[in-house]
């Protein structure tokens, strides 16, 4: 079929399939280009990573650090093969001697880990001269994998904490430790679990390329469109009705991408060119996507990569960070929604067409299947079952059901093929920047661990603030917005975290409280300016300004810098306490949240006047902060805002009829 006999939303689709694949390729991913023979060689490799996860899920055939080497193995040869050297030329079709000489020498020290592990365990603290000049060039390959991948921020963090720990005796006397030979510090860093193997490969190793593999499952077999049609269904005819349905289907399936960027691309790509042809400036609708597509990582019930680190820091299961990040979550997304809601009130926008859009029913019996193995892995969740081996049965049932579609469809099981071809070959791809941050995130925490820097930094937290919190809250905003310019979201957690979470907790804050304060900040930098990176791949697609673009995203995401603040004060919002607190809480959260977005795109029912404007601050503050006193004076002056808009929307109303 043509797409000139197509509706508006299905030609906008249509021409904007090729839009996000350039955009991802030219623009952010910055891979190379292969000839046939070349992306025959790269899938068949990706393909062999997917199924070896999944064996490893299931079967468990080897130990932790043998594990982590066989990820990093598939993960580095993937990170020299797919990243050139140098991004600023038009990429190499071809991989130079230098590529090969890296990935062959990654592929040769993991084997040899691998063969050698119990030996390599057992001379820890004696290791040999061999082993020492090993560990030092994998240093050096792990560092040069991730600024391929990922950029050169956190390759750069990482070199700080190597030089501090092999110059501490030479630093101010409140920095200053013993020090460290570069054979300590190197062997213990890629030979044991406590640096490069450590937590966060260990999580990577283990949950987070299964999440991303199972995202690229539900993306490939179709999930992506039926969540994206749901909710242009349900939204799309409504005031500002395109971006409406961008929050919703970005924060879907940023659940499952785990990257603020790439679910910016992905879902932009098509949501961005629908909110322009709505009304929206094309500034705006970058921010609504770029906003919408952070929020993804805070999600429940997958919450990119960060949480499950998270749950391996705390000790506790997957299932309570995310019964415990649940409301924050959903206010963030609510306060979104809403936004968008009265900017489309503003400027007078209306929706799309009902004729124009999917047809809710239609899209349910074409779809409906993939909400089985959703259901399926929230269920396991619940069960206390590993994050591991709920995500590994929802793959399952995934293609399970997908398969038996396509059988009752009578469609061609080679395409069938070909899409799970594809689905593992995009899982192990997409989670090579996350490995290669999480290996750099072990160089860092291995040199915390062995100076004893996490310890010295909390109590100079705790002296800065001179112990008090909300002192000590704001300068980790800042730590993690400063370290969020251009570091991924799970690294900049895992420094953040490690340095500064334990100072909240020693001031008396919980500690599921203080990581997921770090961790909502941690994401905030994705759309905090001067280094925005979802708003800017949301201004390419776009065709905006991207300083704007920015702007507009930090706008449409300031609850994301409120609410963290809201529940180290009211613990209620974190699912903790009697269910009545918690109710009480989360109601007045949310009204607060309308007053902030109404307040924030001065707006509500008609547009604002700038005293409304600030009793609409002035109420949210009042709201969000727990108290009955502070709730009752802020649910009054709603209610007189409400009053003084309620004749102005009845005159425009009135005006708007009689024209017809």
């Amino acid at each position: 079929m043509e797409p000139k006999s197509k509706s508006i939303f299905e030609n906008l689709r249509f021409e904007a399939e090729e839009q996000a694949a350039r955009e991802i390729l030219v623009k952010f991913e910055g891979r190379r280009e292969f000839s046939h023979l070349g992306e025959v060689f790269i899938t068949i490799l990706a393909v062999t990573t997917s199924l070896y996860h999944l064996y490893y899920a299931y079967f468990h055939p080897f130990f932790a650090l043998d594990h982590r080497a066989i990820h990093w193995l598939f993960m580095g040869a993937l990170a020299f093969i797919l990243y050139p050297c140098n991004k600023k030329r038009s990429p190499p079709k071809r991989m130079s001697v230098l590529d090969w000489l890296f990935m062959l020498t990654t592929a040769a020290v993991c084997i040899w880990i691998v063969c050698d592990s119990v030996a390599i365990m057992n001379r820890a603290g004696a290791y040999m001269m061999s082993d020492t000049i090993i560990s030092t060039v994998f240093l050096v390959l792990v560092l040069e994998a991730a600024r391929r991948s990922t950029g050169p921020s956190i390759s750069l963090i990482a070199l700080v904490f190597i030089a501090y720990a092999l110059f501490g005796p030479y630093l101010p006397r409140i920095l200053a430790h013993r020090a460290y030979s570069l054979s300590q510090l190197s062997n213990y860093i890629s030979l044991s679990t406590d640096g490069i193997f450590g937590v966060p490969m260990g999580v990577s190793a283990s949950f987070i390329l299964l999440f991303i593999l199972y995202g690229s499952v539900l993306n490939k077999t179709g999930a992506g469109k039926f969540f994206t049609d749901v909710a242009f269904a349900l939204t799309g005819w409504s005031r500002g009705g395109p971006a409406k349905a961008a929050v919703i289907s970005s924060t879907f399936f940023g659940m499952i991408s785990g990257s603020s960027v790439a679910n910016t691309v992905t879902c932009g790509s098509f949501t961005i060119p629908l909110m322009k042809k709505t009304g929206y400036s094309a500034a705006f609708a970058g921010g609504v996507e770029a906003s919408s597509g952070t929020m993804g990582q805070i999600m429940p019930p997958v919450m990119g990569a960060g949480a499950f680190i998270m749950a391996e820091f705390l000790g506790i299961t997957y299932f309570k960070v995310c019964v415990a990040a649940a409301i924050p979550a959903l206010l963030a997304f609510f306060s979104n929604f809403m936004q968008v809601h009265f900017k489309a009130v503003s400027i007078g926008l209306r929706g799309i067409p009902r004729p124009e859009l999917p047809r809710i029913g239609a899209a349910f019996a074409e779809g409906w299947y993939h909400l089985f193995s959703i259901f399926l892995l929230i269920y396991f969740l619940g069960l206390d079952y590993s994050p591991e081996r709920s995500v590994f049965w929802a793959i399952v049932a995934s293609l399970l059901s997908s398969l038996a579609v396509t059988l009752l469809k009578k469609e061609s099981l080679r395409d069938f093929g070909t899409t799970v071809i594809s689905a593992l070959k995009d899982g192990a791809v997409g989670s090579v920047q996350v490995a290669a941050a999480c290996g750099a995130a072990g160089i860092i925490i291995g040199s915390i661990t062995m100076t004893g820097l996490g310890v010295m930094f909390s109590s100079m937290v705790v002296d800065a603030s001179m112990g008090h919190l909300y002192l000590a809250l704001p300068f980790t905003m800042l730590a993690c917005l400063f370290l969020g310019m251009g570091v991924p979201t799970t690294a900049q957690y895992i420094i953040v975290a490690t340095l500064v979470a334990p100072a909240l907790v020693q001031m008396g804050v919980l500690a599921i409280t203080a990581h997921l304060f770090v961790f909502y900040f941690s994401t905030r930098a994705d759309i905090t300016p001067p280094v925005a990176l979802a708003a800017y791949a949301a201004a390419g697609i776009a065709r905006s300004n991207p300083w704007k673009t920015g702007l507009h995203a930090f706008q449409l995401g300031i609850v994301g810098f409120i609410v963290p603040y809201m529940f180290v004060y009211s613990p209620e919002l974190l699912c903790i306490g009697s269910w009545p607190d918690i109710a009480l809480a989360l109601i007045t959260a949310v009204i607060g949240v309308v007053c902030l977005a109404a307040a924030v795109q001065q707006c509500m029912m008609v547009q604002n006047r700038w005293y409304e404007t600030a009793l609409l601050y002035i109420s949210a503050s009042l709201l969000i902060k727990p108290g009955i006193l502070t709730d009752l004076a802020g649910l009054l002056l709603l209610a007189l805002i409400c009053c003084m808009q309620w004749p102005r929307k009845r005159d425009i109303t009135r005006m708007v009829l009689e024209r017809g």
